[in-house]
This record gives structure tokens, C-alpha cells and sequence, in this order.
């Protein structure tokens, strides 16, 4: 049942629209911001209020007529980290569920943006080290790779950690320029194996995976404006890291086929078990992921990889992230609707890490511009592969979750229809 108002309808628009763009910069979809924005304003008593949301643009309207008013807000910085998410979604849940006092409400959400990290900057450069260790394990698992990836991704994570928005467009590219030249030199001086697959892992965290699979299931769920342009953006990221790679292998004077992805031969099948776990651990520690989400975030890893692996060995690894994303996104769902489960961004963004899609795209791309033809074209066609499969298995995923979900609510009411009235 609707609240009455007991707040000023513009208290509460500006509160709707700090909280709608603090949950855009966490990488949240449009649609689902705009769910739960509208849950909010008929918590305060505005059921009939109005918003519309853009990746960079959130408008709020309540009142009809001459009485109507907007309130327009912008995008806020990106780079959010995984305790703010979780502190977020835990004052929008509270919110919708309590309508409090906006003024409060937007000083608590002033409060989680400014919040220092738990962990001091180098544990959150060790952090950055083991996710890289980690997926190096999945990708190649060779005792140079892993210790090149260690020392390369603690580089890197001591670049992310200060945080200078004016430099963010340029960090990607430059990281990756660095990157490369070091992975080249040393592929030169000490046998560096398959050099592409030592330079994923460190600059995974740059990677738009996950930007280019929401967009996708943006384009698929009818939001076309939304989609469209976080598409693009994604394109533009990996386009960014694939000239830093190719502008690193010019610097040093390597040719172009050292760009070719020759996996190594290297057989352990404990590796990608381990890779796991120390990934979670690194994703602990650089994003000061809450304890309390760890076993949830290492539960979704485990399905996704598992989902993956299973799928790579009946249809090939192309179409290994559709299984993937289909086995982690019911679990992600359920795991948010749980009392005490964690957000879904908190546990959907590692997997997608895990997947890999940016990775293969990265991959793909520095292979498209820079080496031939028929090897270009066969990585266009990869990373066009990859990214669909697994946002088809996220659209999936979510529509057989949110039917089960249905048909539980229906079967409950039908069984005990008191208790559904006593909980509405």
C-alpha cells in the first residue's frame, strides 16, 4: 500500500535522483535503476512520479500539469567499490521499505561516496596482484606467466589505486602501452610465453565486459538509447587498450604476429580451481569487497567457471560463456533477494571478470588491427560470439529466474493466501 506524503515532493526528487545516479556509476542497468526508483517514489507517497533513465542522465518528475516538476541529474564518477555497492543497495532497500527522512537519507548517501577503503593502498595493490595470479591461472597457467602476471598486476594496481577522474579516458591506454612494452622486452630477454595472454590477466579490470554485456541485454529488453550507447563506450574502451598494445609493440620494434594468441600446452587441471580462489581473494582485498559477501561472491565464481567449463567441453569455448552466464545469473538473482544476500552487481561483476568476455575481446582486437586478414576476421567473429553468448545467457537466466519466482508467489498465495495478504 502507497505511503501518504509526508515529505516535500522536492526533497524527495532530489533524493531519488542522487540515489539513481550513485546506482548508474555502480554500473547498474537502466531498467532495473528505474524499477527500483519508482518503488521509492510511491514509498513517500508519489506512486504516479515518473523517471527516466539514461546511462548519463536520470530525470525525476512528480506532479501533473501546471503543478508538475523535474528534477535533472547527471551521471556521478564511476570507480565505485564493492563495500560502497553494498552500502548503497542496503540504504535503497531501506529506503523503499521505510520512506526516512530524505535530508538524512542524502547526507548517509554523501557519507558511502566519500568513504575511505578498508584496507590501506598497498593491501589493495597486493589485492590487484592476486585477481591478476588468478585469472593468469585460468588463461595460462606456466611459472612465467604466473610470475610476470604478478609483478605486471601489481603495477597496475598501484596505478588504479590513486584515482585522477581528468586521467581515466587516457589510464586504459597508457597502462596498456606499458604493460606491453615490459611483456615484450621480457618475452625477448627471458622466453616469455604467448605474450597476448600474460598482458590479459593485469589489464582485466580495464576490460568492458560487463559494460558490453549489459548493453547488449539493454539493446534486447528494448532499451535502445541505453544499449546503444554503452556499446559504444565499450568499443571505445577495448579499442583504447588495442591501440596501447599495438603502440607498446611498435615502441619496442616487435613484429605484429607476436600479437597472435598461440595458447601453451600446459596441462593442470588443479590450476583453474585455485585460479578461483585466489581471484576471490583478490577481489577481496583491491575492492574491499565485505566479508560477508566473500562466500556469495566465491559460490557465483564457482558457477560461472563451472557453467563454463562444462559448456567449452560439449560446444567449444565460443559459446562456453552462454553456459556460464546461465548457470551464475538465477544464482545472483536468488542470492539479492535473500535476507542478508548481497547485491547482484557485487557478485555478477567478478564473474563477468571471470568470463572473460573483454579478455577475448582484447585478444581479438589487438589481433584484428594488427596482424592479418584471415586472423582478424576470425577474431571479429570471436569476440562477436563471446559477447552474445553470454548476454544471451544473463537474458535467459534472468527471464527462467523471474518466472520460477512467479510461480512461486502463485502457488504460496494459493496454499496460504493469509500470509501473503499479512506480508503485503
Amino acid at each position: 500500500m502507497d505511503q501518504p506524503i509526508s515529505h516535500d515532493a522536492g526533497e524527495v526528487r532530489e533524493l531519488v535522483v542522487a540515489l539513481g545516479t550513485a546506482m548508474l556509476a555502480a554500473g547498474d542497468s537502466v531498467d532495473a535503476v528505474s524499477s527500483k526508483l519508482r518503488g521509492i517514489l510511491a514509498a513517500y507517497g508519489l506512486p504516479d512520479g515518473d523517471v527516466i533513465v539514461l546511462p548519463t542522465v536520470l530525470l525525476v518528475e512528480t506532479g501533473h500539469g501546471p503543478t508538475a516538476r523535474v528534477e535533472l541529474g547527471g551521471r556521478v564518477e564511476e570507480g565505485v567499490r564493492l563495500d560502497q555497492v553494498t552500502a548503497l543497495y542496503a540504504l535503497a532497500g531501506e529506503v523503499a521499505a521505510e520512506a526516512p527522512d530524505p535530508a538524512g537519507v542524502t547526507a548517509r548517501l554523501t557519507e558511502i561516496r566519500r568513504a575511505r577503503p578498508r584496507f590501506s593502498w598497498p593491501i589493495r595493490v597486493l589485492g590487484h596482484a592476486f585477481l591478476t595470479v588468478g585469472l593468469a591461472l585460468l588463461l595460462q597457467p606456466t611459472p612465467s606467466t604466473l610470475v610476470a602476471c604478478f609483478v605486471l598486476g601489481a603495477l597496475v594496481g598501484l596505478v588504479k589505486v590513486p584515482r585522477v577522474d581528468s586521467l581515466q579516458l587516457v589510464v586504459p591506454a597508457a597502462t596498456a602501452l606499458v604493460a606491453t612494452t615490459a611483456v615484450l622486452v621480457a618475452a625477448e630477454h627471458f622466453n616469455l610465453e604467448n605474450p597476448i595472454r600474460v598482458l590479459v590477466p593485469p589489464l582485466v579490470t580495464f576490460l568492458p565486459g560487463g559494460v558490453i554485456t549489459i548493453a547488449t541485454v539493454e539493446l534486447a529488453s528494448g532499451e535502445m538509447v541505453a544499449g546503444a550507447s554503452r556499446l559504444v563506450s565499450g568499443i571505445v574502451q577495448l579499442l583504447l587498450l588495442g591501440f596501447g598494445v599495438l603502440a607498446g609493440a611498435a615502441l619496442v620494434g616487435a613484429p605484429l604476429a607476436i600479437l597472435r594468441d598461440n595458447p601453451v600446452d600446459f596441462v593442470a587441471g588443479w590450476a583453474p580451481w585455485l585460479g578461483i580462489l585466489v581471484f576471490a581473494a583478490g577481489i577481496y582485498l583491491h575492492f574491499c569487497t565485505p566479508t560477508s559477501s566473500m562466500p556469495w561472491v566465491l559460490v557465483v565464481l564457482i558457477a560461472a567457471f563451472a557453467g563454463q567449463e562444462l559448456g567449452s567441453a560439449r560446444f567449444g569455448g565460443e559459446l562456453s560463456g552462454f553456459f556460464g552466464a546461465l548457470a551464475m545469473t538465477p544464482l545472483v538473482l536468488w542470492f539479492d533477494h535473500l535476507r542478508g544476500g548481497p547485491p547482484k552487481l557485487v557478485t555478477f561483476l567478478p564473474a563477468f571478470w571471470v568470463l572473460v568476455p573483454g579478455a577475448a575481446g582484447l585478444i581479438g582486437i589487438a589481433e584484428i588491427v594488427g596482424v592479418d586478414s584471415e586472423i582478424g576476421a576470425n577474431s571479429l567473429r570471436t569476440v562477436v560470439v563471446t559477447v552474445m553468448s553470454i548476454a544471451l545467457g544473463v537474458l535467459i537466466g534472468t527471464a527462467g529466474y523471474r518466472s520460477l519466482a512467479a510461480t512461486t508467489r502463485e502457488v504460496r498465495h494459493f496454499i496460504a493466501p493469509e500470509v501473503d495478504e499479512k506480508r503485503a
